[in-house]
């Protein structure tokens, strides 16, 4: 898959009729903030619950208000264009866009920002009445954390035919089906093929994104051309033990699975701080069962997070930590069932789509560099049926997931458009 560029930049680039509207951008990613704001200044609006949904619909009303079409498919995706013409018909599409769920308690930022810059892409083309050789449309993609539903990147999957890679009926956390919630937002599990975009209709994916690292803004740079996203496996690991009174049930004869959990949380540890198998290696979910102070548990449920750019470290990461698993249950006296919820590959980005970003940014005078993703998108779903491309800026203080995720409106308005200008140069 190759990308070809406008070289010098097509007129619509230059044209000053197709510009990004900065009040109506910041304005739009401040009201979508609102949706799911608790009361610790944080952002619940995990995938496919009441705030998510509501998200959805909001973005609906705010396409329609612009002008545009807009559509679901039925994985939950949003979708924006401008109004069907004729002379467009056929025309191969840039999609350009993220996601609206976000974590427990996280940021405003992540995600919908980059629907946000999408949307404004669109409707600033269509304003303009400009003719890009390639159709851009606008896509809300749906559940990419994974937050509550742990089928993470469900939209991207679905829409780009990886159907193979989720489960035929998926659960929460808590065991509710997704069926149900799915259909709420306008989803049908079972025409879920039907959300597979054809073999080469999307001509390229560009998303943008707020960094979530500190590489940026400590070097003073305003944009960030992404080289390549890491890879990723979550496993979900259940320690089932014997539970007993914590009073009278000698230290010789316990099977406890949480002293058999803090264990492997160490060994998980220890494969990137220690042994250095991949880069990065995290347990941050544990659910002790039942949770009391009185009581050796019976069972205890967590989850490991491998990251690595490379894929043989990647699997060699996970055969090591299987393995150290392995040893601890038999050394402490329980049962241990490992279940992969996530196997995601590296992706590299495109590199005619790198160097479209890197020049936009130049021609913009907003500084940049290039540097690697260290957390997961759905960029690197696509980039199995498209080149891809992301766009990063500047993260204040480096933070993501949490309510203090911020960034500099004039950054998340430079970021709009090297968004638009790229898109435009293809």
């Amino acid at each position: 898959m190759t990308i070809e560029l406008t070289t010098p930049v097509s007129p619509d680039a230059l044209d000053p009729r197709v510009a990004v509207d900065p009040a109506r951008l910041l304005d739009r990613v401040e009201r979508f903030a609102r949706i799911g704001r608790n009361a610790h200044g944080g952002i619940d609006r995990e995938g496919f619950g009441d705030a998510d949904v509501e998200a959805r619909a909001e973005l609906v009303r705010e396409a329609h208000r612009a002008g545009l079409d807009v559509w679901g498919d039925a994985a939950g995706n949003v979708l924006i264009r401008r109004p069907a013409a004729a002379d467009r018909a056929g025309r191969r599409v840039v999609l350009l866009g993220s996601h609206l769920d976000t974590v427990s308690n996280g940021g405003r930022l992540d995600g919908a920002y980059g629907v946000m810059a999408a949307l404004e892409v669109v409707q600033a083309v269509a304003e303009a009445d400009a003719d890009p050789s390639h159709e851009p449309v606008a896509v809300a993609f749906a559940n990419e954390e994974g937050a509550r539903f742990p089928q993470p990147f469900w939209g991207s999957k679905a829409l780009t035919g990886q159907l193979d890679d989720l489960p035929g009926e998926p659960e929460d956390n808590d065991g509710v089906p997704l069926r149900g919630q799915l259909a709420r937002a306008g989803g049908d599990l079972d025409a879920l093929d039907s959300a597979a975009w054809p073999p080469g209709s999307i001509s390229a994916y560009l998303e943008l994104h707020v960094e979530q690292g500190p590489v940026l803004e400590q070097a003073g740079d305003r944009i960030g051309v992404v080289s390549g996203i890491t890879g990723r496996t979550v496993l979900t690991v259940d320690v089932v033990g014997r539970a007993g009174h914590a009073g009278t049930t000698p230290m010789e004869l316990r099977s406890d699975p949480l002293t058999a959990a803090s264990r492997i949380v160490l060994a998980v540890e220890d494969l990137a701080r220690g042994s250095r198998l991949c880069r990065v290696a995290t347990v941050g979910r544990l659910q002790v069962r039942p949770s009391t102070p009185n009581t050796i548990p019976q069972g205890v449920q967590l989850t490991v997070d491998l990251r690595d750019g490379d894929p043989v470290r990647l699997e060699l990461a996970e055969d090591a930590v299987r393995n150290a698993m392995s040893v601890i249950a038999g050394e402490r006296g329980v049962e241990l069932t490992v279940a992969v919820d996530t196997r995601s590959q590296p992706a590299r980005m495109d590199e005619a789509l790198k160097q479209a970003v890197a020049d936009s940014a130049t021609e913009l005078g907003h500084p940049w560099q290039v540097l690697p993703s260290g957390a997961g998108h759905d960029a690197q779903i696509v980039s199995g049926v498209a080149p891809v491309g992301m766009i990063f800026v500047p993260s204040i203080g480096g933070v993501s997931h949490v309510p203090e995720e911020d960034t500099a409106d004039a950054d998340l308005v430079a970021g709009a458009e090297v968004l638009l200008r790229t898109a435009l140069r293809l």
